[in-house]
């Protein structure tokens, strides 16, 4: 597992030892991250990492958010309930030398604190079948963690269904291996 893109393009990333963590394939990071750069997601065009607050939601190995920082974002929040994730995520953005860029916190997603800086970018990756992304979506946005009009990924088991929550616009939706990427945008009048 590597960095695709960026000033870390090539790094490679640890994921701790197990089944527990399944970090999600540079194919299909690869293709989520084409999807924001390339796809008219905005009103003025495509998502624009540079200068971007994110938050890696069920966080793994950090690689979502680890990516955005290697295009350009200032700073991720990394959120996993399980520390041994999270230590994992903690290494990786040692390596590649990011620590001074990065929050980590052992909460559970669906139950987060108040969020005094809202991200524009937030990644959920769930375990596959677990019902927990759209759960995690709403209480981040009733928990002040998503920007008006910050734009939310998500990725699923291929074949799970899934409806955007109330206060979100659906932009794109892709099946990459195993994986489906649900890509929506939060409501601009709540944040």
């Amino acid at each position: 597992m590597r960095i695709v893109a960026g000033k870390h393009r090539g790094r490679n990333l640890r994921a701790p030892e197990g089944r527990d963590v399944r970090p999600t394939a540079d194919r299909a990071r690869q293709t989520l991250f084409d999807m924001l750069s390339h796809r008219r997601l905005e009103d003025d065009g495509t998502f624009d990492f540079e200068g971007a607050r994110v938050c890696d939601v069920f966080c793994g190995t950090g690689a979502l958010g680890l990516e955005a920082l290697s295009r350009g974002a200032t700073h991720a929040v990394f959120i996993d309930s399980d520390r041994k994730a999270l230590d994992a995520a903690r290494e990786n953005a040692r390596s590649l030398g990011e620590d001074a860029h990065v929050t980590f916190l052992q909460i559970d997603a669906t139950r987060p604190p108040r969020s005094d800086a809202p991200c524009s970018l937030v990644f959920l990756d769930p375990p596959y079948g677990s019902a927990l992304g759209g759960k995690a979506l709403e209480a981040l946005a009733e928990k002040n963690w998503l920007a008006a009009r910050a734009i939310a990924v998500l990725e699923l088991g291929a074949k799970e269904d899934f409806h955007a929550p109330e206060k979100f616009e659906l932009l794109a939706e892709r099946r990459v291996g195993a994986a489906k990427l649900v890509i929506l945008r939060h409501a601009s009048d709540s944040a």
